[in-house]
């Protein structure tokens, strides 16, 4: 089976230059190659003797991120891509344009197995982990299509990157590097919907990441009700193991919170909310649900959605309500992922 040279990182890469008997300068230009200029074949690589291509391209394989679909939103210009991974499997990315720059929105899973209700990316559960060429390509491909630098990268589509914790930290490692694009691990941010043993392991890396808790409920008894995940790891568990990174990296934590009409806008949350959260140095974010149709829940006002938000600041918490972008394409996350399949499949 062929080694996939775009998940090597620049050591790693060195060694198997070294190992193929090549001089080390050669590692240099392949690691250019693929992680600045993004070349997908070994014979676009022309600073390379056609011998050294034929060597490269019998012992590895530049695993493809191949476009789907594309939505582009008339109200504000964020794109929903649609890729599709060597094996068949299909895996969004969403592009977002701030006046701070561009952000990417990525995928770190085909699927997902955690089973929130109210994400369409864990309907039909988990085909397989991304590898970390795979990440990268995503950003890599969008880079190419819009002809734009992305600054910005928010591990938070398909899948829960903490299940996928190797090439996760893989990938962050090279998204970050100087021989690759470089990007601030201080402009990345990891989501994650509470696997205590990886956000204590996550604390240990030395990263300069914001890591963003997927909270969703006010309490214990309510955040299992949306999200199966609370049944292993308890809430207070995960808190404090969200503290234990603040405190180690001394990075502030982001607690992400999906407003859902009816479920957990009351102003009952919001107080329950504010004692969870109102003593500890954090960020939260306010999300109103994107609907999607296997799931009855609905969003709730923008005049709700503010009340809540004015009851949290009052208390002294850092909020903001998340804007709302590409609201006219498939927004939910996995959302155009599952509706591609059931036309597939149909």
């Amino acid at each position: 089976m062929k080694k996939d040279i775009a998940s090597f990182n620049w050591e790693q890469m060195q060694s198997e230059i070294e190992l193929l008997g090549e001089k080390k300068f050669r590692a240099k230009q392949i690691y250019e190659w693929l992680h600045e200029k993004g070349t997908e074949q070994f014979s676009e690589m022309t600073n390379l003797s056609r011998q050294l291509q034929e060597k490269l391209n019998a012992r590895y394989e530049i695993r493809s991120v191949d476009l789907l679909q594309r939505q582009v939103s008339a109200l504000d210009g964020t794109n929903k891509f649609l890729f599709q991974l060597c094996d068949g499997n299909e895996v969004e990315s969403v592009l977002m344009k701030y006046k701070h720059g561009n952000s990417v929105c990525i995928s770190s899973q085909a699927g997902c197995r955690m089973g929130c209700r109210f994400c369409a990316s864990t309907i039909d559960g988990l085909e397989r982990n991304l590898t970390v060429s795979e990440m990268l390509g995503q950003i890599y491909q969008i880079q190419k299509i819009c002809g734009e630098r992305i600054s910005h990268i928010v591990v938070m589509g398909t899948g829960e990157p903490l299940d996928n914790y190797e090439n996760l930290t893989g990938f962050i490692r090279m998204i970050s590097d100087e021989h690759g694009l470089h990007i601030s691990q201080r402009n990345i941010t990891v989501s994650t919907c509470g696997i205590v043993p990886g956000i204590l392991r996550l604390s240990e890396e030395h990263f300069q990441i914001t890591l963003a808790l997927s909270l969703h409920g006010s309490t214990q008894e309510k955040r299992k009700k949306l999200m199966p995940i609370a049944n292993k790891y308890p809430l207070e568990e995960v808190l404090s193991a969200c503290d234990a990174y603040f405190q180690k990296t001394g990075r502030r934590m982001t607690y992400e919170y999906s407003l859902i009409h009816g479920v957990n806008d009351t102003d009952e949350d919001a107080g329950e909310l504010i004692h969870l959260l109102g003593k500890r140095n954090c960020h939260v974010n306010l999300i109103p649900v994107n609907p999607i149709k296997e799931r009855n829940f609905k969003r709730p006002s923008g005049e709700n959605a503010q009340k809540f938000k004015n009851k949290l600041e009052k208390s002294g918490i850092n909020v903001t309500i998340r804007r709302e972008m590409g609201s006219d394409i498939d927004g939910a996350c996995g959302q155009l992922r599952r509706r591609y399949a059931i036309t597939r499949e149909g």
